[in-house]
């Protein structure tokens, strides 16, 4: 059985080996999760698919206006974290009469429907830039720090709370408060 100390950091890979260091050693300390809900007390107050819906509207028409519509968004109970993938962005195309029609959608994994405010803005302008860029290179992630300037520490930070339900399984934000389900 791997300890948690020893235990892979695969969200980390690419990078620097003092950084890596420091998170392994708050998961020996078992200190991982204390740090990030200290950082992080609570969740944000999206909790249905159309809160989720407006939300990403209101980013996208405040950074990316001249940007295609979309069609849905959406919390995905089927987005599996251990394939990489925090949300989608797609696009579906479809003939209606002599017309193709392509509608675009995001797609948020569920376990960001209880993380911090700040987790669910960096995953919301990384698929939102992909109606502008779809490769993940530099103009991309340009266009994800004009729309949020912290986006790498927090895409950092994600991965170390990635990090932490690897090492420990246990959810730090989103148990259920009394008359809420």
């Amino acid at each position: 059985m791997t300890s948690i100390a020893t235990k892979p950091l695969k969200y980390l890979h690419g990078y620097a080996e003092d950084t890596r260091a420091q998170v392994e050693q708050l998961l020996a300390n078992n200190r991982l999760g204390e740090w990030l809900l200290n950082k992080y007390p609570s969740g944000h107050g999206v909790r249905t698919d159309k809160a989720l819906f407006e939300y990403v509207q209101e980013l996208k028409q405040a950074c990316l206006r001249g940007a295609e519509a979309l069609s849905k968004v959406a919390f995905d109970s089927k987005l599996q974290v251990v394939q990489h993938a925090l949300g989608t962005h797609t696009t579906i195309s479809r003939v209606q009469g002599s017309k193709l029609k392509s509608k675009r959608e995001i797609r948020i994994a569920a376990l960001f429907k209880d993380a911090p405010a700040e987790f669910l803005k960096m995953i919301t302008v990384h698929e939102l830039a992909h109606l502008k860029e779809r490769a993940h290179d530099k103009a991309f992630y340009q266009l994800c720090t004009y729309m949020e300037p912290s986006y790498h520490q927090l895409e950092f930070e994600v991965r170390m709370y990635l990090t932490h339900l690897d090492a420990s399984g246990t959810r730090l934000w989103g148990q259920a408060t009394p008359g809420e389900a």
